[in-house]
């Protein structure tokens, strides 16, 4: 059953003995407990939610979704669980993605080594016992081997810091904190800050209910349909028919779902015609296949100047106002430097006489009053206020612990200067702790549940190498991690990712170090350099025996 924050700090002069604690119920520790309870190690989960599910339990905004398609997006590693369960529509819903994620922890039944409603407050390596010594916020302590941040890349919400913001007397909800029971707008004039994924998502949805909707704009992001709908039982016979090899090429493939790969051609090679053909046919097809329409989109900036034109023609089509369509096409950046949004009726909901689009470039947001919100120009009486301004994302959970290495060294102290980790996995200084999906490995350029699994596995196998020839402890060396370091950034730099101001390098959290944080060489190649390092040794890391 599970483990209550009561139960687990009955005796308060008591250390609970682990072979491994893990911080987060989300999909990556939820899949990294099943792997560990494998391998015959006592291992608990620690969650400050009431119940399993990470990203998808706290996000419960109105229109919430996954943005890969469903099938691609769940648990590969189980046959019998894909087969058991049916996905309803082709983007599935928080809801259902959350049903999904409650069926897993039934399932393998993995409630009853977790405990929630609990905080992790600090982990400090002991180097007597070489053991991490872990305290929670309700007072329990913890000894274990292996400390296992399964953290998630976007689970700290930013905070909004706007002048007035605490004067407001009617209700502020944050995306990254809805609440979930739900929010009736119904007749309601409503404020939505931010323009982002959450805000793309949910101001259609917000539009239903409220009776005037006033869109607060800095930066336009580029968003594509994503065309959803019920799924075609078809397209679930085929996947399944066909399953083994549909997750050979997700592993394989640059980001981790099968349509990812780029065309064979080039934009720049490609006649006017032609490239429109190809163009229109992604379009149709929705989601990220836009992206990947062609492979210099990413490279080279004359062929992602005509991806972006062709998606200003697009919103210039959709959106009837010429002044309000203008106002949304994203100037200044590369096309997909961003991350893109895949929509349902985004740039339609701007047709509708009661969504209203404000443009902070022209006119800045200058303080929020008791009744609304006030810009340079104008000010706007609203009922509510919703924050949709994204994440501390990748390092802000990890930041939020008191972690502490070899020496006493703060991983605040050794990310002084941004992220350094050695494949996204370890952190010199900190032995036997892991980050999943941290910076420097694939995580948020690919589809999450591969790049997840992918790390839990290798992190399986190494723990397992690990208890059966004695070796006690592993840390990456300082040159492999520097030199890990540079090829993340490097890789980056050939592309043009980091010509956009983007929460991938933090811009989005002020005082944050700028620094281009996933790896964006691919999930295929990066599997592969991960197979390497285990096999020769697990290279680049120091190992000693008990």
């Amino acid at each position: 059953m599970t483990v209550t924050s009561t139960q687990a700090r009955s005796a308060e002069t008591a250390t609970t003995v682990l072979d491994a604690v893990i911080i987060g119920a989300g999909i990556s520790g939820m899949y990294m407990l099943h792997r560990l309870r494998a391998l015959g190690l006592k291992a608990r989960v620690y969650e400050a939610g009431t119940d399993v599910g990470g990203t998808w339990y706290w996000n419960r905004y109105p229109g919430a979704r996954v943005d890969i398609e469903s099938q691609e997006y769940s648990y590969s590693f189980s046959e019998e669980l894909e087969r058991e369960w049916k996905w309803s529509e082709r983007y599935a819903a928080q809801p259902e993605i959350l049903r999904y994620l409650n069926h897993v922890a039934e399932r393998f039944d993995l409630r009853r080594d977790m405990v929630f409603n609990t905080r992790i407050a600090s982990a400090h390596f002991d180097e007597a016992s070489n053991t991490w010594q872990v305290a929670t916020d309700t007072g329990e302590q913890i000894t274990a081997r292996f400390c296992i941040a399964a953290t998630g890349c976007l689970s700290v919400p930013n905070e909004p810091r706007f002048e007035g913001q605490d004067r407001f007397t009617g209700p502020t909800y944050h995306t990254g904190r809805w609440p979930h029971e739900g929010v009736d707008f119904t007749g309601k004039r409503v404020a939505v800050i931010g323009t982002g994924s959450s805000a793309i998502q949910s101001i259609p949805q917000i539009a239903q209910q409220a009776s005037e909707v006033y869109v607060f704009q800095r930066t336009p992001n580029y968003s594509v349909p994503a065309h959803n709908g019920p799924i075609n039982p078809a397209v679930t016979e085929g996947w399944l028919a066909s399953r083994e090899e549909n997750r050979q090429l997700q592993k394989v493939s640059r980001a981790g779902f099968i349509f990812s790969n780029p065309g064979g051609l080039l934009a720049t090679q490609t006649g006017d015609n032609e490239r429109r053909e190809v163009f229109e046919s992604r379009w149709a097809q929705g989601g990220f296949s836009v992206q990947s329409a062609f492979a210099d989109i990413g490279v080279d900036p004359v062929a992602n100047a005509m991806a972006a034109e062709f998606a200003a023609d697009k919103i210039r089509e959709i959106v009837k106002d010429p002044e309000t369509a203008e106002k949304l096409v994203p100037k200044g950046y590369p096309f997909g430097a961003k991350r893109l949004c895949v929509d349902t009726g985004y740039y339609e909901v701007f047709n509708q006489d009661h969504v209203h689009l404000i443009d902070l470039r022209e006119t800045p947001l200058t303080t929020i009053t008791e009744t609304g919100v006030e810009t340079t120009e104008a000010g706007f009486e609203v009922d509510a206020i919703v924050f949709a301004i994204g994440f501390d994302a990748m390092t802000g959970a990890l930041s939020k612990i008191d972690i502490t290495g070899r020496e006493g060294l703060s991983l605040t102290q050794a990310w002084a200067e941004g992220p350094k980790t050695y494949l996204g996995l370890m952190i010199t200084g900190f032995p036997n702790f892991f980050t999943i999906t941290g910076p420097g490995s694939p995580s948020v350029l690919s589809n999450m549940i591969v790049s997840i699994e992918q790390h839990v596995d290798w992190l399986t196998d190494l723990i397992g190498y690990m208890t059966g020839v004695g070796i006690a402890l592993i840390e990456p060396t300082l040159e492999s991690q520097n030199a890990w370091v540079d090829h993340v950034n490097e890789i980056a730099g050939h592309t043009l990712y980091t010509q956009a101001n983007s929460w991938y390098l933090g811009a989005n959290i002020p005082g944050k170090p700028r620094v281009f944080m996933p790896y964006i060489g691919g999930v295929g190649a990066y599997r592969e350099l991960c197979t390497a390092v285990a096999a020769n040794g697990y290279m680049g890391f120091k190992l000693r025996r008990a």
